[in-house]
């Protein structure tokens, strides 16, 4: 048994990369872990950098000046924050003021919904089993307002925070932008010398970010827009409201799309009943989920590594139950990096060497002393 874990380590981590790699992961996830909280409006700010960092490599293509680009996107992400916060926010409280007004006559009316199953499926419903489930049903929402005004009177620290975030996330962003190599540099001289192997995962993982963020903020704008529009169209209350929590669900695969469809079918229900207008509701809703999983996701993610849906279900749960919201919107970078780890890990003893052949690409090549194979590692330069 001690020869086979002797054997294990060796294989897997005598190489000191291995360790350095092994280090800077527990590391971050100590400090995220730690001081997550703390954090959070440079990690917030971050996210921004990622998504801005595309337009100014974009105008640099274009031989415009890193300042000249950076300056420029950064007022136009000044103009889209203004924007949000004098426009869409105010649009959005408002219509979950309506909302919480509207509740307790749609709860009215689904009481008398309940109270009618009796007289037209008496096969299946009873008068007493209908008024258990009234009485089970109505402490539940008082629970649920009460935790409504239990929000709403912890918004202001919130607000307090949100100003405070306001006046730094921007400057923040700005700098990230502006001296994002020396940042990367500046971590870099705390790094040993021969760091090829956290290099290696480092620039597969943060593309692989870069672009899901990327294409994942694409994605929540383009859909929550059209269903925006579509549901304005149709006439359906809330429309702004469903808009962003349909265009937010996108950050959940499989599962977001499935729930957000339960309030969707709710409001359009206690507005039109079981009506024509209901199913040209539903009819759009899932021609536009149908669009954006087929059409949408493939093109903006075509540069991102397939991860098979277990995973990224697995992902999720183990990544949200971590962090939470965070969590999830970082759960397939995340099951990204993981798979970058495992594809750089230097691996001793395996197919390759067995069969003679000789791999590409930073790993370990074989050569031939002797009539005997002895592996021998090496770096390649080049792309």
């Amino acid at each position: 048994m001690l020869a086979y874990l002797r054997n294990l380590f060796n294989r897997h981590f005598s190489d000191p990369q291995v360790i350095i790699l092994i280090l800077l992961l527990v590391g971050s996830g100590a400090v995220i872990l730690l001081f997550g909280q703390l954090l959070a409006p440079v990690i917030a700010s971050v996210v921004i950098a990622y998504l801005l960092d595309g337009l100014v490599g974009t105008l640099r293509k274009r031989g415009v000046p890193r300042w000249l680009a950076v300056s420029f996107v950064f007022v136009v992400f000044l103009a889209v924050l203004f924007f949000t916060i004098f426009a869409l926010v105010p649009l959005l409280y408002r219509e979950m003021t309506r909302l919480l007004q509207e509740l307790p006559r749609m709860i009215a009316t689904f009481e008398e919904y309940l109270l009618e199953l009796p007289d037209r499926y008496p096969e299946l419903f009873n008068e007493e089993q209908v008024m258990g489930l009234i009485r089970n049903l109505r402490p539940e929402v008082e629970r649920m307002g009460e935790t409504v005004l239990s929000a709403s009177l912890a918004l202001l620290p919130t607000l307090m925070a949100a100003v405070v975030y306001l006046v730094l996330m921007p400057l923040m962003v700005f700098f990230f932008l502006k001296d994002k190599h020396k940042i990367i540099n500046w971590f870099k001289s705390y790094l040993p010398r021969d760091h090829s192997l956290a290099g290696r995962v480092w620039q597969d993982t943060n593309r692989q970010v870069a672009n899901y963020i990327r294409g994942k903020f694409w994605e929540i704008l383009i859909v929550g827009a059209v269903t925006y529009v579509t549901f304005f169209l149709l006439g359906l209350n809330y429309a702004m409201l469903l808009g962003v929590l349909v265009g937010l669900s996108v950050l959940i695969p499989y599962i977001g799309a499935a729930v957000v469809t339960f309030p969707i079918l709710t409001i359009a229900y206690f507005q039109w009943g079981w009506s024509a207008e209901l199913f040209y509701v539903m009819i759009a809703y899932a021609i536009i989920q149908t669009l954006d999983a087929n059409v949408l996701f493939p093109l903006l993610f075509s540069k991102v590594v397939d991860l098979h849906p277990v995973a990224i279900i697995v992902a999720l749960l183990f990544f949200g139950g971590i962090w939470g919201f965070w969590g999830i919107f970082f759960a397939i970078p995340l099951a990204t990096l993981v798979k970058a780890v495992l594809s750089a890990w230097p691996r001793t003893g395996g197919t390759n060497e067995a069969a003679g052949a000789a791999p590409s690409g930073g790993e370990e090549r074989l050569e031939y002393e002797k009539g005997a194979a002895k592996p021998v590692r090496s770096e390649t330069t080049g792309s």
